[in-house]
């Protein structure tokens, strides 16, 4: 079967985001107020073929572990579901 995996890249809590701060200064200037908080992360998306759903948010979540994230800098969350 083909799987949909979806994963969503943060810096973890602690982590100096630039990008986040130089986004959020950048906004009141834009017109934009009473935005804050701002962070940027990355989104990863693939299809994988596994023999059931655990079977694939399993694989997902090591390819992630392995290859797609910094475990040591970044959170990711990992979503799965059923190609259509």
């Amino acid at each position: 079967m083909k799987f949909s995996a979806l994963v969503d890249v943060r810096l973890r809590g602690g982590i100096s985001d630039p990008a986040g701060a130089t986004i959020e200064r950048a906004l009141p200037a834009l017109g934009y107020q009473g935005v804050e908080g701002v962070t940027v992360g990355k989104t990863i998306r693939f299809t994988l073929e596994a023999e059931t759903l655990t079977e694939a948010q399993t694989m997902a979540e090591e390819l992630c572990e392995s290859f797609l994230t910094n475990p040591v800098i970044e959170d990711a969350e990992v979503t799965v579901e059923e190609a259509s």
